[in-house]
């Protein structure tokens, strides 16, 4: 059967890249997945080809290996497109550990642009965050891709806007390729199959697997950083978009740069959220009222390098990009718990 056109997926068996996979695959195209397995398991394949029905061409292979991206481009000419996914992404540990996370974030996005100058490739989507606004002031709220870009506030985070301004300047310097940059908010939840989901090693950095692991009992109770910010219950709020619904504005941003009619600047940047800022408070909340799951959770303080509120304007994606969000949080915190569930019954 013919397809639109293979896409390499870096990072390809990690949170978001395997539901950008299967997103693909579904939406017609072959997809080549890369990861060097540093933070996500092989079997995750197994979950993607249940779905679909097609198991991605696998390379366990690290970005930053010159020789090993020039094999796999090789091997695969018809390769189109590329999304890139591979990133070490802890904020914590990008503080302690920041000479790793700037070898594994910026030379990896460095071989990989060389890698597809070489052989014609004709587009990149780049996996960004609203970690590039910082905390915006209440003028820039909802955020709009023109509101200005803050001084990070973490090694990881400084990495991602290095990256938009390495891909900002090859564009500049007339590479012949097209650059999308996805900024996204909060991405959470599972695929509805319960098939992929979230899969952090060792004790969860992020709040909705340490939720599903406290709501199951794995662990004794949630944290909650502060209930003093000027937001309407004290607690942070965030835009937090379903993950299913981020990996399609992947496929859109890649039928934007295949489709030559869509389109004539060479960078374009997009925000990928709700809209919606939801505090902590109120998703635990929402969380125990969908599943009717209890969350143990105590307030302690404030945590290091936490932005009090953000949330997306995401008119642009709406227009330009041709995306919306369209999962309910409830529904998205539904199967962030069915996934939970389905890691027990696996163990």
């Amino acid at each position: 059967m013919a397809t639109k056109g293979t896409i390499l997926v870096t990072g390809g068996t990690g949170y978001i890249g395997s539901h950008t996979s299967v997103e693909l695959i579904q939406a017609g195209y072959e997809v080549v997945s890369i990861d060097n397995l540093s933070n996500s398991s092989a079997d995750v394949l197994d979950g993607i080809e249940a779905i679909t029905g097609v198991r991605p061409t696998f390379y366990e292979a690290d970005c930053n290996d010159a020789e090993a991206m020039e094999r796999i481009f090789s091997a695969h000419p018809s390769i189109q497109g590329v999304i890139h996914f591979a990133a070490s992404k802890a904020v914590g540990e990008s503080v302690q550990k920041p000479l790793l996370y700037y070898r594994n974030n910026l030379l990896s996005l460095i071989v990989l642009l060389e890698t597809m100058q070489r052989h014609g490739t004709r587009g990149i989507v780049f996996s960004s965050s609203c970690t590039v606004y910082g905390q915006p002031s209440p003028e820039h709220l909802p955020v709009t891709e023109d509101a200005p870009i803050q001084e990070a506030l973490s090694p990881y985070g400084n990495t991602k806007q290095i990256n938009e301004e390495i891909l900002r300047d090859v564009v500049y310097a007339g590479a012949p390729y097209k650059v999308i940059r996805l900024r996204y908010f909060n991405p959470i939840g599972a695929h509805p199959s319960a098939l992929i989901g979230e899969l952090p090693n060792g004790v969860p950095q992020n709040l909705i697997p340490y939720l599903t692991q406290t709501a199951a009992g794995i662990r004794q109770e949630l944290s909650v950083f502060g209930d003093d910010y000027s937001t309407p219950d004290g607690s942070c709020i965030r835009d937090y978009i379903n993950v299913v619904d981020l990996a399609k504005a992947h496929v859109c941003a890649v039928e934007r740069i295949l489709d030559d009619s869509k389109g004539s600047e060479r960078l374009e940047t997009f925000n990928i959220g709700t809209g919606r800022g939801v505090s902590v408070l109120e998703l635990i909340r929402t969380f125990e009222a969908v599943t009717g799951v209890k969350v143990p959770h105590k307030i302690v303080g404030r945590r290091e390098g936490d932005i009090e509120q953000v949330w997306a304007d995401p008119k642009h994606a709406n227009t330009v990009l041709g995306w919306e969000a369209k999962e309910t949080l409830g529904d998205t915190l539904r199967s962030a718990w069915a996934w939970q569930l389905r890691l027990a019954e696996k163990k």
